[in-house]
């Protein structure tokens, strides 16, 4: 009895290929400096409430703004890309591989022993059930080289923070999209930017005002 020919299509992956088409690094730096902003500034709240009496004065700036400007981001996204673009073409070429695998074994199929037909057939599942493993290896490669690229643009922008704040007196410096009422204070994206030596694009009338329930300091 003639042995069934093995399908390439039983292992086919390619949907991975499709999947990391659009790595967009700030979006996951955001997300990262929002958690980092929230609990640093938290925690110099707590420092700074204790001097029952100083004076207040509060601070807001966009992190996404911020993030966002800095050629760093920038930078750091495109290395993310070819990383991407790198770890996409080598599952490919093991995909092929594995194809061209089947397409021999399925042609001298009539010439080999049945002891022979079972080691290859458990070596062509073998190398399937690999590349379906190759999503996830992708998606963990590709997190994990997000986290190296994002963590020095997150400390090197909190501490243009912080040494804005300290400057100019800020007792607080919150963030700008998290609040819905908040106290008057200042918009300080300008200060951090020049203070990280970089030109601020043409921002648009809502960008430059802080929060609605938080007009901007007399």
């Amino acid at each position: 009895m003639k042995s069934p020919a093995v399908n390439k299509h039983d292992f086919n992956v390619t949907r991975y290929k499709k999947m990391y088409t659009g790595c967009d690094l700030q979006k996951t730096n955001i997300r990262q400096m929002k958690k980092l902003f929230t609990a640093s500034l938290f925690a110099l709240g707590l420092l700074v409430a204790g001097e029952a009496h100083a004076q207040v004065k509060i601070g807001y700036i966009s992190s996404q703004e911020l993030v966002s400007i800095m050629p760093e981001t920038r930078r750091a996204d495109s290395l993310l890309t070819d990383f991407r673009n790198a770890l996409i073409q080598s599952a490919t070429e093991k995909q092929n591989a594995f194809y061209a695998a089947i397409e021999k074994f399925n042609k001298d199929s009539s010439t080999l022993t049945e002891a022979q037909k079972t080691v290859k057939r458990q070596e062509l599942t073998k190398m399937g059930q690999d590349l379906g493993g190759e999503e996830e290896r992708i998606q963990q490669q590709l997190q994990q080289k997000q986290q190296e690229l994002i963590a020095p643009i997150n400390r090197k922008a909190y501490e243009a923070v912080q040494a804005v704040a300290k400057e100019n007196g800020y007792t607080y410096v919150l963030e700008k999209e998290a609040l819905l009422v908040a106290p008057p204070g200042d918009d300080i994206l300008e200060l951090v930017a020049k203070k990280l030596n970089i030109k601020l694009p043409n921002r648009t009338a809502a960008g430059n005002n802080p929060p609605a329930a938080a007009p901007k300091r007399n």
